[in-house]
């Protein structure tokens, strides 16, 4: 049987309509590849450690967990661009998760400054040092509000308790903030203004421990 025009013509229209979506599927496979995956930037805090602040403390501290904010947990750079907005960036983070940059940071400082004996550092056996630091830090953004002075904000409340304290047993405490200028632009701007703070809280931090 030969067949109809009209069953011919709905034949040709089904093969068309395979031959454009292959075509469209290999268009769309090469368009990925002609562009690839966009590059993350990383960056890692290494704040300029305190001088020796004297004859250490006869006890040995250990560094305990510097937590973050859920805010500011992630890795991701934030930027806050007004009262109430806040915005992550998705190509600009730090290399490594803050609280472990942050707990690291501050064990390097107290062993520079040489305030106690000994500095445990973070991660080690729970059961080593005389007493515990730990710290919670509240801000940790660029803040972009004013775009003539954008500014890097750290907030950071360390507490020092004793190693075999039951509850709370606080032995001191004090919270920190600084803003730095953002010197350039971009996120190596932002980068350069983190550390800048964090350099300047560690430092007061080292300064108050050894007159606590």
């Amino acid at each position: 049987m030969i067949p109809s025009s009209v069953a011919l013509h709905a034949r040709l229209q089904r093969v068309l309509a395979v031959v454009a979506l292959v075509v469209a599927a290999v268009m769309l496979a090469a368009c990925s590849l002609s562009h690839p995956a966009p590059v993350k930037r990383t960056f890692l805090l290494e704040p300029t450690l305190p001088a020796a602040a004297g004859t250490p403390k006869p006890v040995a501290v250990r560094i305990g967990v510097v937590n973050v904010a859920a805010p500011f947990r992630g890795k991701t750079f934030v930027f806050r661009e007004s009262d109430l907005r806040y915005e992550a960036d998705y190509y600009d983070e730090f290399f490594i998760a803050p609280a472990i940059m942050f707990s690291d940071a501050t064990a390097k400082a107290l062993a520079a400054s040489k305030v106690f004996r000994r500095v445990v550092p973070f991660g080690a056996a729970s059961d080593e040092g005389d007493f515990v630091l730990d710290g919670f830090v509240s801000e940790l953004y660029a803040d972009t509000r004013d775009a003539a002075a954008p500014t890097a904000v750290i907030t950071v409340t360390y507490y020092l308790t004793p190693a075999n304290a039951i509850g709370s047993g606080v032995a001191w405490t004090r919270e920190y903030r600084q803003r730095a200028k953002v010197s350039g632009s971009g996120p190596e701007g932002v980068a350069r203004g983190l550390n800048a703070a964090l350099s300047a809280i560690l430092a007061e931090l080292a300064r108050d421990l050894a007159a606590a």
